[in-house]
């Protein structure tokens, strides 16, 4: 039986070669990876990836690559666009920003009253401390506000806040995320939208897992 490809997945397998045409060593330099012949290493929310020198394809594992994983879409979209399309002079401003501001360039699916937050927020209502053991687990530092807040690294060079609080009387559960304000030089809107879907989809994983 023939195997259907899907359009994400063909955009994945064209962007892996797109990947190739970019000089790896001036990634190795701008972003301090980790490197060797075959591949370059980075970690993306507290999970460590390679990307092959002569294929573009993203892997992960957890287990020091004696066993690896080929990563989705959203992963490998992020990993792409960070390291091909970074701005050459891209640094942190150290100043936190409701993610919600960057539409004010976009509008879009990250607008707070999206689906896209609401439906997150849902799934972690009553389970605050399964959500603080994912965001450990992910190797998130505690943060104030909110009933649950914690800061991870996308990157290493780029972290990102979560806030939660749960639903009351008259609100709903509602998510926040912040992001450093300059951000959008080091990946293009849409490319948030993949990197932070990858993120609630990771810690839908560990909340599930720790009320197993």
């Amino acid at each position: 039986m023939e195997t259907v490809t899907s359009n994400y997945e063909k955009m994945k397998q064209s962007m892996s070669k797109v990947f190739l045409q970019y000089p790896q060593e001036k990634m190795i330099e701008k972003f301090s990876l980790e490197a060797d012949r075959d591949y370059l290493y980075l970690w993306f929310f507290g999970r460590k990836y390679r990307i092959s020198r002569s294929t573009g394809i993203v892997q992960w594992s957890e287990d020091l690559f004696q066993t690896a994983q080929e990563a989705d879409y959203n992963e490998a979209m992020t990993i792409y666009d960070v390291l091909c399309n970074a701005k050459d002079t891209c640094h942190l401003s150290h100043e936190f920003v409701n993610i919600n501001t960057f539409t004010t360039v976009k509008t879009g699916t990250l607008n707070l009253g999206s689906g896209f937050f609401q439906n997150t927020a849902d799934f972690f209502n009553g389970k605050t401390k399964e959500l603080e053991k994912a965001c450990q687990r992910l190797s998130g530092q505690k943060q104030k506000g909110g009933d649950v807040a914690y800061q991870l690294d996308m990157f290493p060079f780029l972290p990102v806040t979560i806030r939660f609080w749960e639903a009351d009387e008259e609100f709903p559960a509602s998510l926040q995320i912040l992001a450093d304000k300059n951000t959008p030089d080091y990946m293009h809107y849409e490319t948030l939208m993949f990197a932070l879907s990858h993120l609630f989809e990771r810690l839908k994983e560990e909340v599930s897992h720790e009320k197993r």
